[in-house]
């Protein structure tokens, strides 16, 4: 079961999890503690699953970690891949949520408003809501809650580095929004394609008549590979204009949507979401200890 950002997180109340401490330690040692052969089959899993997670950090890019590896990953991966005794968790979780968060929105990667209250993260726009707590539950709905889960798993890691956020993040202007990006590539592949045409059409106009400067067979076909590739690239920088061009007018268009219209918060509480969540997370949790009395 995925628990929010945290797959088999189960939250636990202190009391009960101190409780169950003390009666661990006036507990006499079970048989498996002292059974060689238990011993030996914890040997045994321990080489599985450290197999295991080999596999997984081979499989799986967690530097660019998102929603379509989320997917694709089993109970037996995610159990692999991350240790629930390491997993940062409380206000320190929360500060790393919100640092991506920035991060992202000043990077056009998430459209979304962040607000924090109550120890508890609210993130919305106009295409749904997230709800994150200290433990890591998330709640809510739409494309945000998608795009927030697995942040909230890679900064519950660690190992993760969370970037530095900018000063402003926060949503542009419509009219701040720049039409090109990525000028300086497209310029040096201009440059690229210009040199290829050039020199194509400087072997097919030795070749042909009546300059014959080259006699070579080999020369006008080397010269017609090289316009060819001259034009593709061409091609491929105004495709990637118009592209980024459309782009950052749907871009413009939202905000100004949003500007007009503004962002509607949703209408919820966040304490009560959280609970709930917990409570049924409790519920499951204490179900097999219930079947075994």
């Amino acid at each position: 079961m995925l628990y929010g950002g945290h797959p088999y997180l189960t939250p636990m109340d202190s009391s009960n999890a101190d409780a169950g401490g003390d009666e661990g330690a006036d507990a006499a040692p079970t048989a498996s503690e002292t059974d060689p052969a238990a011993a030996g089959e914890r040997s045994e899993d321990d080489e599985e699953l450290a197999e295991l997670r080999a596999a997984v950090e081979e499989k799986y890019d967690f530097d660019d970690f998102g929603p379509a590896d989320m997917a694709k990953m089993s109970a037996d991966e995610w159990e692999a891949a991350f240790d629930a005794e390491t997993w940062i968790t409380g206000e320190e979780l929360l500060d790393r949520v919100v640092d991506d968060l920035k991060t992202r929105i000043a990077n056009r990667q998430i459209f979304a408003v962040i607000e924090r209250e109550e120890n508890q993260l609210l993130v919305y726009s106009d295409e749904g809501y997230a709800v994150v707590s200290p433990d890591g539950t998330v709640e809510g709905q739409g494309g945000v809650r998608r795009d927030v889960e697995p942040i909230v798993a890679m900064c519950s890691m660690d190992e993760y580095e969370v970037p530095e956020p900018p000063e402003e993040y926060e949503l542009p202007s419509p009219e701040s929004v720049a039409e090109q990006t990525g000028e300086f590539g497209n310029l040096m592949v201009q440059i690229i394609a210009g040199g290829q045409l050039i020199s194509g059409l400087a072997l097919l106009i030795a070749f042909a008549p009546p300059l014959r400067l080259i006699d070579t067979l080999v020369a006008p076909v080397i010269g017609a590979i090289f316009v060819v590739v001259g034009l593709g690239l061409f091609l491929l920088v105004a495709n990637a204009r118009l592209s980024d061009r459309f782009r950052s007018e749907q871009y413009r268009n939202r905000l100004r949507a949003v500007e007009i219209d503004g962002v509607e918060r949703p209408d919820i509480e966040l304490e009560s979401a959280a609970t709930e969540s917990r409570t049924e997370a409790q519920q499951e949790a204490t179900e097999p200890d219930t079947d075994a009395s």
